[in-house]
């Protein structure tokens, strides 16, 4: 069957046919309409196509997707989250109608802050180095006034799922004192809970307040990249499916900034990282009707149905 016009559009891969189970999975930030989408995605491609996200090699998660990593890997099905998982605040807080709210301020200064640092992740991303862009970030980072909202109600959520580090889950966050990604994994020393790891991925640099752990403190890991689609761990042969609800977006009142190229930008020299490894990388955005359903804002869960309509549609097709 054909695909979309708009589907294609949205989708870029190494040129199979067909839909073919990732072995790794890797989830980008999106607020809470990209945790509908997302969700709805991976329930329509089990649902046509067998895959059980659940069941991946591993997963990269950033803030929004690092929730959602959360739960699969605490064996929880994106069918069983739809309409399950935790809002970061009322949804009355992120309409637009009165102009940019101070997440949609958050989010555009985590665009502009991705501006700033991507040329260095240009000529850096086939090397392994991000060392100047570490630079630049902690350089902005230390200009913005810490954030106050708690996002202790997440951390008590995600707590419940009681899912512990079993070599498969990756969270990012940026080190507020050095702009440096860190990539939690139970690896740290002292271990840092998953619980607080999604916690500090998802908090927004100057709306939500700085996770300390391990005598450091962390912001959302968008602020280095809004999939961190290179952190993947892959192999000579490895299927990585990316999801990066930004990847789409054009400019708003809530998000005067066309952020859709610049995600799809990062993403596709992350891409090329992981393919210089050997990996076969797939990279999926929203499509036209997820885009509309979407709105102006990631963060108005009021149009949390339609979201979860389109992601279900286009996971279908995706799966065709």
């Amino acid at each position: 069957m054909p695909r979309a016009p708009a589907y294609h559009r949205a989708m870029s891969g190494d040129g199979d046919h067909g839909f073919q189970a990732p072995g790794v999975l890797v989830l980008g930030g999106g607020g809470v309409l990209g945790i509908a989408w997302m969700a709805a995605l991976l329930a329509a491609l089990d649902e046509a196509a067998g895959f059980d996200a659940r069941e991946c090699e591993s997963f990269v998660g950033t803030s929004a997707g690092a929730v959602l990593c959360a739960s699969l890997a605490s064996g929880r099905h994106p069918r069983d989250q739809l309409g399950a998982l935790p809002a970061a605040a009322p949804s009355a807080e992120f309409s637009a109608r009165d102009g940019p709210s101070p997440v949609a301020r958050a989010l555009r200064l985590g665009g502009a802050l991705s501006g700033v640092v991507a040329a260095p992740l240009a000529s850096t991303a086939l090397q392994g180095s991000a060392w100047g862009g570490a630079l630049m970030r902690a350089a902005v980072l230390g200009r913005i006034s810490p954030g106050r909202r708690s996002l202790a109600e997440l951390n008590t959520a995600i707590g419940a799922f009681e899912v512990p580090w079993d070599g498969r889950l990756g969270l990012t966050a940026v080190e507020v004192e050095s702009g440096r990604r860190v990539i939690f994994d139970g690896s740290q020393r002292p271990e840092v809970p998953v619980a607080t790891a999604v916690q500090a991925s998802c908090a927004i640099p100057g709306y939500f307040a700085p996770v300390p752990a391990g005598g450091r403190t962390y912001v959302d890991g968008g602020a280095w990249s809004p999939t961190n689609l290179d952190a993947a761990h892959v192999r000579r042969g490895t299927r990585v499916l990316c999801l990066n609800p930004t990847g789409s977006l054009g400019a708003n009142r809530a998000l005067p900034i066309a952020i859709g190229p610049l995600s799809r930008t990062l993403a596709g020299l992350e891409a090329l990282a992981l393919r210089s490894r050997g990996a076969h990388v797939t990279t999926v955005a929203p499509d036209a009707a997820s885009v509309a359903a979407i709105g102006p804002s990631l963060m108005d869960g009021r149009r949390r149905a339609e979201v979860v309509a389109a992601g279900v549609a286009q996971g279908r097709r995706l799966a065709a």
